[in-house]
């Protein structure tokens, strides 16, 4: 018999034994709570966002493990600046700024879902999604320090982080 996913969006930090979790997880044959505790556990680090998480259960073992995954980049752009949600008129009207280490990190965070080669190219994809929102970097317009990493400008903090990014694949 093939294993059974469960597919849920929950706020990190925050899945509940309730519906829909509990009974399907119930009707798989699963400790509820030890289930829903787990995922919290591995959820916290995205406390107060939503994340994708798939529950996969052997239905005669009812062995299972849990995969969470990434949630969106304008979700952690939010979280980075401390927003609620983008800017309606993110040309005119900013909701904040991050430092351009910030944005190098959620890079990183996101490479498993980035389809960029190289950290620099993840990082200008990062920071479209920003100035699309309404967010700064370092006090510019995004569009302004993507040109100024094109430019090499960035070089230095880039190579910092280098490694990390191969040791990512």
């Amino acid at each position: 018999m093939p294993e059974k996913v469960v597919t849920v969006q929950i706020e990190g930090g925050n899945a509940r034994p309730g519906p829909p979790l509990g009974p399907t997880l119930s009707a798989l044959g699963l400790n509820v709570k030890q289930v829903v505790d787990e995922i919290n556990k591995l959820t916290e680090p995205y406390k107060g966002m939503t994340v994708p998480v798939k529950i996969y259960v052997d239905p005669k073992t009812k062995k299972y493990r849990i995969e969470v995954g990434i949630p969106t980049t304008t979700a952690l752009l939010l979280r980075a600046v401390g927003a609620k949600e983008p800017s309606g008129d993110p040309m005119h009207q900013k909701i904040g700024d991050l430092p351009f280490e910030k944005i190098v990190e959620i890079a990183l965070m996101k490479k498993p879902q980035l389809l960029a080669k190289t950290l620099k190219a993840a990082v200008k994809t990062i920071l479209g999604s920003a100035r699309s929102i309404g967010i700064t970097v370092d006090g510019k317009d995004p569009k302004e320090v993507t040109r100024l990493v094109e430019e090499g400008h960035y070089d230095a903090i880039l190579a910092k982080y280098e490694k990390k990014w191969e040791e990512e694949e």
